[in-house]
């Protein structure tokens, strides 16, 4: 596997992604509609043109041994006094358990120990299963956020975190 800084050339594979994961991990959580909303909001190719130029997200790809990509990771140094946010960590439903998204994580701790980060914190839908993947990492829970998202949707998370 490899792990690829990626540029404005990449917007249309890591919208792609997305639109190819969020269907397996949100389906049984969000309504289609809201579903639908938080893609074209967050994954347009505009709105990941801007979290990477404007707001300094930092993204990766995840390509496999036969040249696909087959996942990506977002994050920012100092969101937070000396803590990095992973914004986004997902991985094609099918390649899930095969470690990618833990090889996705320690990039992140990597990144974050290079800029003398004292944590990693993330939020997560308080009903998506990544939560046990990210307990397992050993997040923690430390607090629960409502956030209105607009036309009438909100997103109920745990934010976690994990010290480096």
């Amino acid at each position: 596997m490899q792990l690829v800084l990626a540029n404005a050339s990449h917007l249309s594979i890591i919208k792609d992604l997305a639109y190819a994961i969020w269907p397996s991990a949100y389906g049984e959580i969000l309504s289609q509609e809201q579903l639908n909303y938080m893609l074209s909001m967050f994954y347009s190719e505009t709105a990941l043109k801007q979290q990477m130029e404007e707001k300094k997200h930092v993204f990766y790809l995840a390509k496999n041994d036969a040249g696909i990509y087959v996942g990506f990771v977002s994050y920012e140094n100092n969101c937070e006094p000396q803590k990095t946010k992973i914004h986004k960590i997902y991985v094609l439903p099918e390649t899930q358990g095969t470690g990618i998204g833990k090889n996705l994580f320690n990039l992140v701790v990597e990144k974050a120990k290079e800029h003398y980060q004292k944590a990693i914190f993330l939020n997560v839908n308080k009903y998506n299963i990544a939560k046990l993947f990210y307990e397992k990492l050993g997040f923690i829970i430390t607090k629960e956020e409502v956030i209105d998202i607009g036309n009438n949707y909100i997103m109920d998370d745990y934010v976690m975190e994990i010290e480096v």
